[in-house]
């Protein structure tokens, strides 16, 4: 049973964390964010919280996987990929420096495809638990580049 209690802290993380990412962004959605010129393919503003919220949670359960099986070495790829992930928030909205924020969305795909290799060496499951975040991420990196190349 105590393995099992990592899912829900993992999860409550991930979701706080993405409370901090809202509150970093929030300004520059206001004030930024609707001035600058979007990819066609940019989802409506409400999509964003949904789908992170899903994608948090996707996450958080990755990583409790992880503790389950006791893959500890999963752990700092993990972190380091939920710490540039509140980066890329800094970077592209506080900063509002999409340049910045291309870099940081590159190096959070490498770290995260860290984190789903040595996920995936004791459970494909929490690997595969990331996809649809990873997919995010490169739809992600098409947005961010769209309004680098356009503003």
């Amino acid at each position: 049973m105590k393995k099992y209690i990592a899912y829900p802290i993992a999860i409550a993380v991930c979701l706080a964390v993405g409370y901090l990412s809202s509150l970093l962004q929030a300004d520059a959605l206001r004030e930024w964010y609707p001035t600058i010129a979007r990819s066609p393919l940019s989802p409506p503003n409400m999509v964003f919280p949904i789908v992170w919220g899903v994608l948090y949670v996707l996450m958080g359960v990755s990583l409790g996987e992880c503790f389950r099986t006791e893959n500890m070495r999963a752990v700092l790829p993990w972190v380091l990929q939920l710490a540039v992930n509140v980066l890329w928030t800094f970077l592209f909205f506080w900063l509002r420096d999409p340049l910045l924020g291309m870099v940081a969305m590159l190096l959070l795909i490498v770290l995260t495809i860290w984190y789903m290799t040595t996920a995936g060496r004791t459970s494909s499951w929490a690997a595969w638990l990331m996809m649809p975040y990873m997919l995010w991420l490169i739809f992600a990196t098409y947005l961010n580049w769209y309004v680098y190349a356009n503003n």
